[in-house]
């Protein structure tokens, strides 16, 4: 296994590259949908509830080859891997999502970029099918000694709050979308849209040599903002790839947000499911982060202190031969001059660890 560290589009500087080497790392999962809002990518629950992450700046920049390489390259001069991309900007793919009067040219989209993702040398694409996407989670000092951390707690949101159009995956992709709202989308509808995706695009994935990984859904609620979730129950990723199989539909495997979940009906644990998924060599690279709770309360922990036993998830992945890449995906805060990399370093020096330890 490989150790990793994600990173976003504006962080993807000489000094983010030394610190990740410094850390450990050895590869690079990399998102990267910039956003005009520049905070932290956090949804809280209160009055900015329908501005999201921010607005997508990314209408008609697909990903470049010539633009991957020269990220490639600078990401090889310091001894890093580029083992993945982290999700489609809302720009790119949000009638795909909402089967709007744009999905079929949008799919072309994603399939030119799928072609040059591959001929990069790139070798996965993770991607979130969702529509309301992460929302309602609410940052605070939640965390270990008043760490920063995000929450989730379905009381005090209104979860079934209608999602303005304009808006996808918690990003605004229309600022002139001033009324209305996306109506409400059913478990049928999405899985529809999934598979007549999966279908028109896995195709060119295999020919590019590239894997397509579906993050499950967090917060995995049944429903969130009138619109159905696919993958809130890790039985659920089976479904995910028996819908169209082929070697490039594979699984981003978040384990915080498996453990969100309710258990499947069968009872299976998380570790179970990582058996189950890795013997299937369906698992492209691993969030390995931690939680208290599930769905409807739980908040994100260091990883040395939630539920789950960070040991015997690695000794799972072992006993499945998974060999990919894990990353901290995020953590909390620390309080110092600079709390991304402290909370950052922390995580990644108990990864090295525990691989050391288990592998």
């Amino acid at each position: 296994m490989h150790l990793g560290l994600g990173l976003y589009r504006d962080s993807l500087t000489e000094e983010n590259f030394r610190f990740a080497r410094q850390a450990g790392a050895t590869h690079l999962v990399v998102h990267l949908t910039s956003y005009f809002k520049g905070e932290s990518p956090v949804v809280h629950s209160g009055d900015d509830a329908d501005t999201g992450w921010g607005r997508t700046d990314g209408h008609g920049k697909l990903w470049a080859y010539e633009e991957l390489c020269e990220i490639r390259d600078r990401m090889a001069a310091h001894g890093l891997t580029w083992a993945a991309i982290e999700n489609f900007d809302p720009a790119h793919w949000h009638d795909v999502l909402l089967d709007g009067p744009l999905r079929d040219r949008q799919v072309e989209d994603v399939k030119t970029m799928i072609r040059n993702v591959g001929r990069a040398g790139i070798p996965v694409i993770g991607y979130n099918f969702s529509l309301a996407g992460v929302w309602g989670w609410t940052r605070g000092p939640f965390g270990r000694g008043g760490a920063v951390s995000v929450r989730y707690d379905e009381a005090s949101i209104d979860k079934d709050r209608p999602m303005p159009a304009g808006m996808v995956w918690n990003m605004v992709y229309d600022a002139s979308a001033t009324s209305g709202v996306v109506g409400p989308v059913t478990d049928a509808q999405l899985w529809d849209r999934l598979e007549r995706f999966l279908a028109d695009v896995l195709p060119v994935a295999e020919q590019a040599g590239v894997r397509l990984a579906l993050h499950p859904d967090d917060p995995p609620a049944d429903t969130l903002r009138g619109t159905a979730r696919l993958v809130n129950r890790s039985d659920r990723y089976q479904r995910v790839l028996d819908l169209v199989p082929s070697p490039s539909n594979a699984l981003e495997f978040c384990l915080g947000s498996l453990q969100e979940m309710h258990a499947p009906p069968d009872g299976s644990t998380l570790y179970d499911a990582i058996r189950r998924y890795g013997g299937q060599d369906k698992i492209a690279y691993v969030h390995f982060r931690n939680v208290r709770g599930k769905v409807p309360f739980y908040q994100e922990t260091f990883v040395d202190e939630g539920d789950i036993d960070m040991l015997e998830a690695l000794r799972a992945l072992k006993d499945a031969g998974f060999d990919g890449v894990l990353i901290p995906d995020h953590t909390p805060e620390m309080a110092c001059a600079a709390p991304w990399h402290a909370g950052m370093a922390y995580a990644l020096g108990y990864m090295k660890a525990a691989m050391q330890a288990v592998l």
